[in-house]
């Protein structure tokens, strides 16, 4: 597999690292969770080598990408990077806290978003279920208590074992990785205005008429009960969207069950 690195260095607030896997005909655009960074794109770009080139970015504060300065909205400067990289028409893919940003930047520029893939989105407007929304947000407490007492380390094993059904425990994660997901866990409540409320209007009448393309909603069976009711909500909303389930995998369907999202996009690009 051809992986190339790079600065991008556009006209943006802050610019951002990305990287470049396989040689295939189609050009992809991926974004990655919160505390992970654009190398767990590995596995589904191996998948895809010979029909798609994959380029997949750092979101500010994780991997090589810059610290955010705390200017302007989280999201939003990491909106402006991946519009940055959407020099044509290209088939766009975000997992949870990444779905958020790829899903404002197809209603930003739907004109260079062939498709657009939304795995485990964290958009928690969208739920049908707000009985689910109350068990996540009990769910968060101790992850909420740690970071409010001033323990990063803490709160991003809590957030980390939340999360990471499906991917390696705490334990299991090199001190490299750890540090990472340390320096990442501050930005986490900089994303509760994206998720937790509609503020691009999206889920009112009208709101996702712009979003024409093919759209492909994925989580896996095992995942949290909250992103299925999300899924369930985005797919009232948007014209061209359709529900996809990956038996025996949880919120990190992208990194555990890199064949299995694979061939959903083929499926999705078929169409």
């Amino acid at each position: 597999m051809n992986i190339a690195s790079r600065t991008v260095s556009q006209p943006v607030p802050q610019p951002v690292f990305s990287r470049r896997f396989g040689s295939g005909p189609r050009p992809v655009l991926a974004l990655h969770c919160s505390l992970a960074h654009s190398g767990t794109w590995r596995g589904v770009a191996a998948e895809l080598s010979e029909e798609a080139t994959l380029t997949a970015f750092d979101l500010l504060t994780h991997g090589k990408s810059p610290d955010w300065d705390q200017q302007g909205d989280f999201q939003d400067r990491n909106v402006a990077a991946g519009l940055s990289l959407l020099s044509q028409p290209m088939d766009l893919v975000g997992h949870s806290f990444g779905a958020t940003v790829a899903l404002q930047m197809a209603l930003r520029r739907p004109d260079l978003v062939r498709s657009l893939t939304l795995i485990e989105p964290v958009f928690f407007a969208a739920a049908e279920d707000v009985g689910l929304l109350r068990d996540l947000k009990e769910q968060s407490r101790p992850f909420t208590e740690a970071l409010m007492a001033g323990d990063p380390a803490l709160a991003a094993r809590l957030f980390n074992r939340m999360w990471s059904s499906g991917a390696p425990k705490w334990p299991d994660l090199t001190e490299t990785t750890r540090a990472a997901m340390v320096r990442a866990i501050e930005i986490v409540p900089a994303c509760d205005p994206a998720v937790h409320t509609d503020r691009g209007g999206l889920l009112a009448p009208g709101g996702a008429d712009c979003l024409a393309m093919p759209i492909l909603l994925l989580h896996g069976s095992e995942t949290n009960p909250v992103i299925p009711s999300v899924n369930a909500g985005l797919l009232r909303q948007l014209p061209n969207a359709r529900v996809a389930v990956i038996q025996g995998a949880g919120h990190m369907v992208s990194i555990s069950h890199p064949a299995e999202v694979a061939a959903a996009l083929r499926s999705l690009w078929s169409t």
